[in-house]
């Protein structure tokens, strides 16, 4: 009876390592929409270049009425690429509405357009910290029909022209937008380029494909991704953090922080990493410096007690944010820890010595001084 209870638990056990082995070593699910499934045809280049870094591609016309990126409240696609500029309407359950949310979530976006765009009055804020310059136009160039006349000054000109830009939101999801599907083509990619000058040198192949496979691995973040990694912080000449620290303590505290680079969480190499000691302001900020491999620091603690944090805020432009915060406390000197004289009360302490030696002479004086009695 035993045995054949065992033989059912390992027969259950095998079923479900099968079942759950290809998903877990599946990567990560992307939804690709498309004008026509010719488009894979004729950019093949880049989703191969996405499969063989383990990519999981599912192919899907836009107008499809079965899409679908969330089911029962769970993502059902880790990224999303949006490869179909004609399409005004998408078909299924995806819309506007559908995709910001599935940004909020911190699905990841690529979005691919054309010349034909629903709005041409589309500006992207340059005091937006969250949006990336990627590629720009030329200062010669700018934005028109080409078969029209120029009766009016052009919306984009020059710089002001964004071929390429990303986002990051706050939540770490990404997006890039380019404003050419026909940048990711294998023609594009495979075409010969030189300037309009001439005398220029002739190029047998343009960078297209380098530069869309990098915008690839950052969008779907393979790239520019920061984690926290062991966070010590302890008095200086002691290795173990104590319950509470003291007003003017010497701490020490380090931080290792990594970066993900060809699927391998290495050393971050920053020196703008900064620690700040934080009550409800900071009471002290001050520069990390790597030493070891982890970032570190020693600090003195301020004459204020209270609940603090430890606390790292790093963000810069391209890379995830990275936060880390430990709260500690610090509470007071105890009565045996404060010195026994005051260097800076010596003044009072004389004041006072000199009041009662004053009070004894007076006393004495007064105690043993007798009026002479008066004669009739």
């Amino acid at each position: 009876m035993e045995a054949g209870t065992a033989a059912r638990a390992w027969c259950i056990l095998w079923l479900l390592v099968s079942l759950l082995g290809p998903a877990c070593a599946s990567g990560p699910r992307t939804l690709v929409l498309l004008d026509n499934l010719n488009v894979r045809e004729t950019h093949s280049l880049f989703f191969r270049s996405l499969k063989n870094r383990g990519f999981e591609l599912t192919f899907k016309t836009a107008d499809d009425p079965s899409l679908s990126l969330i089911k029962y409240g769970e993502f059902l696609y880790d990224n999303l690429i949006i490869f179909s500029p004609s399409v005004e309407d998408f078909g299924g359950n995806i819309n506007v509405e559908t995709i910001s949310a599935f940004i909020d979530g911190g699905g990841s976006v690529l979005v691919a357009a054309s010349s034909d765009i629903v709005c041409p009055r589309m500006v992207a804020d340059p005091d937006n910290p969250l949006v990336l310059d990627i590629l720009t136009g030329s200062s010669t160039s700018y934005s028109f029909f080409p078969d029209k006349p120029i009766t009016q000054y052009p919306h984009a000109v020059g710089k002001n022209t964004l071929l390429i830009a990303g986002l990051q939101a706050r939540n770490n999801a990404r997006v890039i937008f380019s404003g050419s599907l026909d940048f990711f083509s294998d023609a594009f990619f495979n075409s010969a380029v030189e300037k309009a000058t001439p005398g220029s040198q002739r190029y047998s192949q343009t960078g297209n494909y380098e530069l869309a496979v990098a915008l690839s691995r950052w969008v779907f973040k393979e790239e520019g991704v920061l984690r926290v990694g062991p966070v010590s912080h302890h008095r200086v000449g002691e290795t173990a953090p104590p319950n509470a620290y003291t007003v003017t303590d010497l701490v020490e505290y380090s931080i290792v922080i990594e970066q993900l680079s060809n699927g391998r969480w290495v050393p971050f190499d920053g020196d703008d990493i900064q620690l700040e000691f934080v009550r409800i302001d900071p009471f002290v900020r001050t520069f990390l410096k790597k030493k070891g491999g982890k970032y570190s620091v020693q600090f003195k603690l301020p004459d204020v007690y209270g609940v603090f944090q430890f606390k790292v805020d790093y963000n810069r432009l391209g890379y995830t944010h990275l936060y880390s915060s430990t709260q500690v406390s610090v509470r007071p000197l105890q009565h045996t820890q404060y010195e026994r004289f005051i260097p800076s009360a010596y003044p009072y302490y004389a004041s006072a010595f000199s009041m009662m030696a004053g009070l004894f002479i007076f006393s004495i004086v007064f105690l043993h001084m007798k009026e002479k009695e008066k004669s009739d």
